[in-house]
């Protein structure tokens, strides 16, 4: 599987998949606001200048640090709304289960519905991948 480096950080790596139409997201440990939120638009500016086709976004959250409220309420209100404008069209996030990260993530799927953004939750990412696949 292809794959284009879109941002490689301590806390998060981002790429970009072409034959998936698809940008990863795993994020890594504990981050600041400001790292959040930058590289989440940094993807989105990304996608604009390059004239990329993002059908899916996956999010890998298996080693992802506590996310700040305020960071939840800026994807849902910033990010999500932008994205979907963008083109995106589905969504998988890859978590292990932890109750605090499924609270973080129920609240999200609620949002996600707002905008008719199909959002699933996996336990792998290959399972991620088939779900998108399934789509073509």
């Amino acid at each position: 599987m292809e794959e284009v480096v879109v941002l490689s950080e301590s806390y998060v790596r981002i790429t970009y998949h072409p034959d998936l139409k698809m940008v990863k997201v795993v994020w890594n440990g504990s981050f600041s606001m400001e790292q959040y939120q930058s590289a989440l638009e940094f993807t989105l500016n990304y996608q604009q200048k390059e004239s990329l086709v993002i059908d899916n976004y996956l999010s890998n959250i298996v080693k992802q640090g506590i996310v700040n409220p305020s960071n939840r309420k800026w994807f849902e209100q910033v990010a999500l709304p932008r994205a979907t404008k963008q083109g995106l069209k589905r969504a998988a996030v890859v978590f292990d289960g932890n109750i605090f990260k499924k609270y973080y993530l129920n609240l999200i799927l609620q949002t996600s519905k707002i905008y008719k953004l199909p959002l699933k939750f996996f336990s792998s990412e290959n399972e991620a991948i088939i779900w998108f696949q399934s789509f073509k």
